[in-house]
Protein backbone atom coordinates (compact mmCIF):
# COMPACT_ATOMS: atom_id res chain seq x y z
CA UNK A 1 0.00 0.00 0.00
CA UNK A 2 1.58 3.35 -1.48
CA UNK A 3 1.11 6.22 1.57
CA UNK A 4 -1.02 9.23 0.87
CA UNK A 5 0.34 11.37 3.59
CA UNK A 6 3.92 11.15 5.09
CA UNK A 7 5.64 13.02 7.32
CA UNK A 8 9.10 12.39 7.61
CA UNK A 9 11.47 13.50 10.32
CA UNK A 10 9.11 16.79 10.85
CA UNK A 11 10.62 19.25 13.68
CA UNK A 12 8.84 22.50 13.97
CA UNK A 13 9.41 25.36 16.52
CA UNK A 14 7.24 28.54 18.10
CA UNK A 15 10.04 31.08 18.11
CA UNK A 16 12.56 29.04 19.66
CA UNK A 17 11.23 26.77 21.74
CA UNK A 18 11.22 23.36 19.40
CA UNK A 19 7.96 21.48 19.80
CA UNK A 20 8.38 18.72 17.01
CA UNK A 21 11.14 16.44 17.39
CA UNK A 22 11.65 14.16 14.49
CA UNK A 23 8.00 12.85 13.55
CA UNK A 24 7.60 9.96 11.28
CA UNK A 25 3.73 9.57 10.30
CA UNK A 26 2.36 7.35 7.43
CA UNK A 27 -1.51 7.34 6.42
CA UNK A 28 -2.20 5.16 3.29
CA UNK A 29 -5.49 5.22 1.28
CA UNK A 30 -8.35 3.74 3.48
CA UNK A 31 -6.36 4.08 6.64
CA UNK A 32 -7.25 5.59 9.92
CA UNK A 33 -4.74 6.47 12.06
CA UNK A 34 -5.31 8.01 15.58
CA UNK A 35 -2.53 10.50 16.75
CA UNK A 36 -2.87 10.20 20.55
CA UNK A 37 -1.33 12.42 23.83
CA UNK A 38 -1.84 14.48 26.47
CA UNK A 39 -2.38 18.60 26.32
CA UNK A 40 0.62 19.97 25.05
CA UNK A 41 2.89 17.06 22.98
CA UNK A 42 2.66 19.24 19.79
CA UNK A 43 -0.98 16.99 18.43
CA UNK A 44 -2.19 20.05 17.14
CA UNK A 45 1.20 21.05 15.73
CA UNK A 46 1.83 18.22 13.71
CA UNK A 47 -1.88 18.42 11.64
CA UNK A 48 -0.86 22.42 11.02
CA UNK A 49 2.56 21.03 9.45
CA UNK A 50 0.54 18.60 7.67
CA UNK A 51 -1.60 21.02 6.40
CA UNK A 52 1.10 23.80 5.49
CA UNK A 53 -0.47 26.23 7.93
CA UNK A 54 2.51 25.70 10.26
CA UNK A 55 6.15 25.63 8.98
CA UNK A 56 8.61 22.71 9.48
CA UNK A 57 11.97 23.91 10.39
CA UNK A 58 13.16 20.38 8.98
CA UNK A 59 11.82 16.86 7.81
CA UNK A 60 10.24 16.15 4.41
CA UNK A 61 6.23 16.65 3.76
CA UNK A 62 5.19 14.31 1.05
CA UNK A 63 1.89 13.56 -0.72
CA UNK A 64 1.03 11.15 -2.46
CA UNK A 65 4.54 10.36 -3.28
CA UNK A 66 5.84 13.87 -3.85
CA UNK A 67 7.22 16.29 -2.05
CA UNK A 68 5.23 19.12 -1.01
CA UNK A 69 7.55 20.65 1.97
CA UNK A 70 6.88 24.22 2.47
CA UNK A 71 3.70 24.54 -0.10
CA UNK A 72 1.21 26.42 0.73
CA UNK A 73 -2.10 25.81 2.27
CA UNK A 74 -4.34 26.11 -0.45
CA UNK A 75 -2.20 24.17 -2.91
CA UNK A 76 -2.17 21.56 -0.35
CA UNK A 77 -5.81 21.67 -0.17
CA UNK A 78 -5.87 21.65 -4.12
CA UNK A 79 -3.78 18.93 -4.27
CA UNK A 80 -6.96 16.72 -1.78
CA UNK A 81 -5.56 17.71 1.62
CA UNK A 82 -8.64 18.51 4.05
CA UNK A 83 -8.16 19.94 7.56
CA UNK A 84 -11.07 20.18 9.85
CA UNK A 85 -10.09 21.80 12.80
CA UNK A 86 -10.63 21.76 16.67
CA UNK A 87 -13.80 24.06 17.06
CA UNK A 88 -16.24 22.39 14.05
CA UNK A 89 -15.05 24.82 11.24
CA UNK A 90 -18.66 26.33 10.42
CA UNK A 91 -20.17 29.70 9.91
CA UNK A 92 -22.48 29.55 12.96
CA UNK A 93 -24.44 32.66 11.84
CA UNK A 94 -25.25 30.78 8.33
CA UNK A 95 -27.90 28.26 7.52
CA UNK A 96 -26.82 24.78 6.98
CA UNK A 97 -27.49 24.83 3.25
CA UNK A 98 -25.27 28.06 3.10
CA UNK A 99 -22.49 26.96 4.94
CA UNK A 100 -22.82 24.01 2.32
CA UNK A 101 -23.37 26.48 -0.52
CA UNK A 102 -19.72 28.61 0.06
CA UNK A 103 -18.12 25.20 -0.53
CA UNK A 104 -19.11 25.27 -4.28
CA UNK A 105 -15.75 27.06 -4.74
CA UNK A 106 -14.43 23.35 -5.06
CA UNK A 107 -15.96 24.05 -8.49
CA UNK A 108 -19.14 20.96 -7.19
CA UNK A 109 -22.75 22.42 -7.82
CA UNK A 110 -24.61 23.14 -4.78
CA UNK A 111 -27.19 20.29 -5.74
CA UNK A 112 -24.34 17.39 -5.62
CA UNK A 113 -22.90 19.13 -2.56
CA UNK A 114 -26.29 18.86 -0.48
CA UNK A 115 -26.95 15.24 -2.24
CA UNK A 116 -23.46 14.32 -0.90
CA UNK A 117 -23.66 15.85 2.64
CA UNK A 118 -27.95 15.05 3.11
CA UNK A 119 -27.11 11.37 1.81
CA UNK A 120 -24.50 10.73 4.39
CA UNK A 121 -25.85 13.09 7.47
CA UNK A 122 -29.28 12.77 7.19
CA UNK A 123 -30.01 15.04 10.16
CA UNK A 124 -28.66 17.54 8.21
CA UNK A 125 -31.36 17.52 5.44
CA UNK A 126 -34.27 18.16 8.12
CA UNK A 127 -31.93 21.05 9.43
CA UNK A 128 -31.02 22.72 6.09
CA UNK A 129 -32.66 26.01 6.92
CA UNK A 130 -32.06 26.01 10.62
CA UNK A 131 -28.47 28.53 11.42
CA UNK A 132 -25.74 26.64 12.08
CA UNK A 133 -24.95 27.63 15.68
CA UNK A 134 -28.04 26.64 17.22
CA UNK A 135 -27.10 23.00 15.90
CA UNK A 136 -26.44 20.60 18.48
CA UNK A 137 -22.27 20.09 18.83
CA UNK A 138 -22.84 16.79 17.24
CA UNK A 139 -24.73 18.46 14.54
CA UNK A 140 -22.25 20.86 13.93
CA UNK A 141 -19.67 18.33 13.68
CA UNK A 142 -21.69 16.57 11.43
CA UNK A 143 -21.47 19.46 9.27
CA UNK A 144 -17.52 20.23 9.05
CA UNK A 145 -17.59 16.91 8.06
CA UNK A 146 -19.87 17.76 5.37
CA UNK A 147 -18.25 20.54 4.36
CA UNK A 148 -14.95 18.95 3.63
CA UNK A 149 -16.54 15.59 2.07
CA UNK A 150 -17.50 18.34 -0.65
CA UNK A 151 -14.06 19.09 -1.32
CA UNK A 152 -13.41 15.10 -2.42
CA UNK A 153 -10.62 14.74 -0.19
CA UNK A 154 -7.69 12.05 -0.73
CA UNK A 155 -6.32 13.40 2.97
CA UNK A 156 -8.63 14.21 6.11
CA UNK A 157 -6.79 15.78 9.03
CA UNK A 158 -9.87 15.43 12.15
CA UNK A 159 -8.39 17.67 15.10
CA UNK A 160 -10.09 16.69 18.54
CA UNK A 161 -13.35 15.25 16.96
CA UNK A 162 -14.94 14.36 20.20
CA UNK A 163 -14.34 18.18 21.88
CA UNK A 164 -17.61 18.79 24.05
CA UNK A 165 -19.33 15.64 22.96
CA UNK A 166 -21.13 13.32 24.61
CA UNK A 167 -19.59 9.87 24.32
CA UNK A 168 -22.56 8.09 22.61
CA UNK A 169 -22.74 11.27 19.58
CA UNK A 170 -18.78 10.76 19.31
CA UNK A 171 -19.35 6.90 18.80
CA UNK A 172 -21.57 7.92 15.92
CA UNK A 173 -19.42 10.29 14.35
CA UNK A 174 -16.17 7.71 14.30
CA UNK A 175 -18.54 5.33 13.04
CA UNK A 176 -19.23 7.92 9.95
CA UNK A 177 -15.05 8.63 9.54
CA UNK A 178 -14.82 4.73 9.65
CA UNK A 179 -17.00 4.72 6.15
CA UNK A 180 -15.28 7.68 4.76
CA UNK A 181 -11.70 6.15 5.02
CA UNK A 182 -13.51 3.07 3.67
CA UNK A 183 -14.64 4.88 0.53
CA UNK A 184 -10.49 5.28 0.33
CA UNK A 185 -9.50 8.01 1.60
CA UNK A 186 -6.63 8.61 4.62
CA UNK A 187 -7.67 9.91 7.55
CA UNK A 188 -4.99 11.40 10.59
CA UNK A 189 -7.12 12.18 13.72
CA UNK A 190 -5.92 13.73 16.67
CA UNK A 191 -7.55 13.01 19.94
CA UNK A 192 -6.44 13.23 23.44
CA UNK A 193 -8.82 10.43 24.35
CA UNK A 194 -8.07 7.15 22.84
CA UNK A 195 -11.51 5.10 23.54
CA UNK A 196 -13.31 7.51 21.31
CA UNK A 197 -11.03 6.82 18.23
CA UNK A 198 -8.89 3.36 18.99
CA UNK A 199 -12.12 1.40 18.01
CA UNK A 200 -12.07 2.34 14.10
CA UNK A 201 -7.81 3.29 14.01
CA UNK A 202 -6.04 0.76 12.00
CA UNK A 203 -3.02 2.23 13.66
CA UNK A 204 -2.09 4.61 16.32
CA UNK A 205 1.11 6.35 17.48
CA UNK A 206 1.49 8.39 20.91
CA UNK A 207 3.02 11.72 21.04
CA UNK A 208 5.11 12.91 23.94
CA UNK A 209 6.50 15.95 24.12
CA UNK A 210 7.02 16.40 20.39
CA UNK A 211 8.43 12.84 19.75
CA UNK A 212 6.74 9.66 18.49
CA UNK A 213 6.88 7.41 21.61
CA UNK A 214 5.11 4.35 20.61
CA UNK A 215 3.27 3.51 17.51
CA UNK A 216 1.74 0.11 15.46
CA UNK A 217 -1.37 -1.68 15.88
CA UNK A 218 -4.11 -0.34 18.69
CA UNK A 219 -4.03 -3.41 20.20
CA UNK A 220 -4.81 -4.34 23.84
CA UNK A 221 -0.93 -4.01 24.52
CA UNK A 222 -1.03 -0.18 22.95
CA UNK A 223 -4.09 0.67 25.31
CA UNK A 224 -2.64 -0.99 28.47
CA UNK A 225 0.60 0.93 27.96
CA UNK A 226 -1.18 4.72 27.38
CA UNK A 227 -1.49 5.16 31.31
CA UNK A 228 2.33 5.09 31.17
CA UNK A 229 3.26 6.81 28.35
CA UNK A 230 1.29 10.03 29.30
CA UNK A 231 -1.49 11.38 31.99
CA UNK A 232 -4.13 10.53 30.23
CA UNK A 233 -6.87 8.52 29.71
CA UNK A 234 -7.23 4.98 28.01
CA UNK A 235 -10.80 4.56 28.82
Amino acid sequence: MSALLELRGVRAAYDRITVLHGVDLTVGPGQVVALLGPNGAGKTTTLKVAAGIHPASSGRLVLGGRDVTGAAPRDLARAGLCLIPEGRGVFPNLSVRDNLLMMTFTGRAREEIEEIAFTRFPVLAKRAGQTAGTLSGGEQQMLALARGLATDPAVLLLDELSMGLAPLVVARLYEQVAEIAASGVAVLVVEQFAAAVLGIADHAAVLVRGRIERQGSPDDGLRAELSSLYLGSAT
